[in-house]
């Protein structure tokens, strides 16, 4: 039965990973999609040094995409999405905690979902609303719904950013996707008869002969350590890159259909 749908158009777009920090790079990943591995910082050089420095790993990925994406503009709402966030930070607080070790406030302060959307708005002194959102699988689903609504709000443009890095070894027994380091970004623009390029994601729930019948890599719900497929805002990224005309993800029996509507070739 299908619930819902929103419609945009994507301004411009950006992403960077370890090893994959150039357009042609993230292209000829898109065709062969391999595990990505590293742990180089993203350099962030747009961001002040005092800054810079109190962002973790995957924050800076997330700010580096985040950067690049807009281009100087101000005044952008925007939405953060990641699973996991600052997941390494969190587990260390907690072994330390658990260590009876004192607490260290500003890394208590950076592991909070927002942290990287705050450390963004607070260094370009921009009061624009953010948001961070995680949803599991379906997280970027839910921050393309969350911006469309700031769109639909009278927003001209949505900054989305998704990003992602690998878990805490505490955590690898439970992994139900190949965890891997990465981060993109797009300027989300309202669809108009004018827009070259139109994403449309639509939503539905599926009966139950149907659910039944889906195969099982196109479902999120595996059992913990049965590691099948990439994380979502990578499936995603791939969809966009090749420039395929449709993508169907089910996710705790939510189907999710994403199509390109126009400039399928352009």
């Amino acid at each position: 039965m299908e619930l819902g749908g929103v419609r945009f158009s994507i301004a411009s777009h950006a992403a960077w990973a370890p090893g994959l920090d150039t357009a042609a790079a993230w292209a000829a990943w898109a065709e062969q999609p391999h595990v990505i591995a590293g742990e180089r910082d993203a350099a962030v050089a747009a961001m002040p040094a005092m800054l810079r420095r109190r962002a973790g790993f995957v924050g800076k990925m997330a700010l580096e995409s985040a950067y690049r994406c807009l281009d100087g503009r101000v005044g952008v709402p925007t939405v953060f999405c990641s699973r996991h966030g600052e997941c390494m930070r969190s587990v260390d607080l907690l072994t330390d905690l658990a260590d009876d070790q004192p607490l260290s406030p500003a890394s208590f302060s950076l592991s909070v979902h927002n942290a990287a959307a705050g450390l963004f708005s607070i260094a370009r002194q921009d009061q624009a609303s953010h948001a961070a959102l995680a949803a599991g699988h379906a997280g970027v689903e839910h921050a393309v719904i969350e911006a469309c609504g700031l769109l639909a709000d009278g927003a001209p443009e949505v900054l989305l950013v998704a990003y992602d890095g690998v878990l805490p070894a505490l955590f690898h027994e439970f992994e139900d996707c190949q965890e891997q380091p990465f981060a993109w970004a797009w300027l989300m623009q309202a669809a108009s008869a004018e827009s070259s390029d139109v994403i449309a994601l639509s939503w539905a729930s599926p009966d139950e002969d149907e659910a039944s019948t889906m195969p099982q890599q196109e479902s999120s719900k595996t059992e913990p350590g049965s590691v099948v497929r990439q994380p979502a805002g990578l499936e995603l990224l791939t969809f966009y890159l090749r420039r395929q005309a449709e993508l169907l993800r089910t996710v705790d029996r939510q189907r999710w259909r994403w199509q390109r509507l126009r400039g399928q070739h352009a």
